[in-house]
């Protein structure tokens, strides 16, 4: 239990000190975000914002998770590598592209087929070592059968695992990267999911089968390899993406860029599916849902019948040409990320007491 307490507290104290000497240095650099001309107007103010902030938390995030093992003397777990692995990973492949849009001064960064690869080669490798080390019990980080509180169904085999891994890390990371278009709209939100995915890693290390002997109801466990690792990499997401917020949030000193955003999509994909709520990360991550499917629709409408639906996609930018502010926006659309992640919390602990 300690080891989540101290990648929490040291992920939040890294970010707090270290992103402002992040900022300066990519100031000094000349590192800051373009701005597309046919955003919100009110967003041409932020041009020159140092952006690829995603560095700050991700390097936060590595060095909380390897510190807590050291405090603790406990070694580290594939699923909680796994993960972490998933989010360097799909961060360095947003840094390729941030750089790429800072040097060229523009608002695309690598071409859209070599992002996908780099994202493909990403995402298969978890996949498929996801379904590799398996314990003494014979359980591995990931399983080849879909899961909602805990896996049901039968194996869909790897090869169609692997296509549904990539399609949630896929999904996942162009959910965040939508969503990240305000101040603290995005790490905001990220800061609930993983609050909720420490609480739920803690829930099954204290319900997992591998105690059976101990349980009341070993017929209510849950079958997850490593779930406390897992809750220790959620708390030092949480705490490193909260000390990132205070130097994000309203006006922002610094962006998280693609870097952040896919990074952040990659480990809430893998926190899904080491710890078998695949399903349930919809509901959790509600927020980045909802405004992914805006972008679908508008493009869907616009395709089909020429007409938009919102005046801008995504969500967010709907309602700042409406009128509401860039905070106001921020904190109504947190509420619904907060009730998001009440509900599938409240859904998680159903479907334990229904099988109890």
């Amino acid at each position: 239990m300690r080891q989540i307490l101290f990648a929490g507290a040291i992920g939040l104290f890294l970010t707090l000190i270290g992103t402002p000497l992040l900022i300066k240095l990519l100031a000094r650099k000349g590192y800051g975000q373009f701005i597309r001309d046919d955003g919100p107007r009110g967003h041409l103010g932020k041009k020159g914002t140092p952006t690829m902030g995603g560095i700050s938390f991700i390097l936060a995030t590595l060095i909380a998770y390897a510190l807590a093992k050291v405090i603790t003397g406990e070694d580290p777990t594939y699923s909680g590598v796994l993960v972490l692995f998933l989010m360097a990973g799909m961060g360095l492949v947003g840094f390729l592209d941030d750089y790429i849009k800072i040097v060229k001064q523009r608002s695309l960064g690598l071409r859209a087929k070599a992002k996908m690869a780099g994202q493909l080669i990403v995402g298969i490798a978890f996949a498929v070592l996801s379904l590799q080390f398996a314990d003494a019990r014979g359980q591995t980080p990931a399983s080849d059968k879909l899961s909602f509180i805990t896996d049901f169904g039968w194996s869909i085999g790897p090869v169609l695992f692997v296509v549904w891994a990539l399609f949630m890390i896929l999904a996942m990371s162009n959910g965040v990267n939508l969503t990240d278009g305000l101040d603290g709209l995005a790490t905001g939100a990220s800061v609930m999911v993983f609050g909720a995915y420490t609480f739920i890693g803690l829930w099954q290390f204290q319900e997992s089968c591998a105690n059976a002997l101990t349980l009341t109801n070993p017929n209510a466990c849950f079958e997850v390899r490593d779930p406390l690792d897992l809750a220790v990499v959620a708390s030092a997401l949480m705490g490193a993406c909260f000390g990132f917020l205070w130097w994000n949030t309203s006006p922002a000193k610094i962006f998280m860029g693609d870097t952040g955003s896919l990074a952040l999509g990659g480990a809430l994909a893998g926190l899904a599916i080491c710890s078998r709520t695949e399903l349930l990360l919809a509901l959790l991550g509600g927020l980045f849902v909802l405004i992914t499917m805006s972008v679908i629709i508008q493009v869907g409408s616009f395709k089909m019948t020429g007409k938009r639906v919102f005046r801008m996609a995504p969500l967010q930018h709907h309602f700042e040409l409406k009128g509401w502010s860039e905070v106001l926006v921020v904190v109504r659309f947190w509420i619904i990320q907060g009730m998001c992640v009440i509900v599938g919390l409240g859904l998680f602990y159903a479907g334990w007491a229904a099988d109890k």
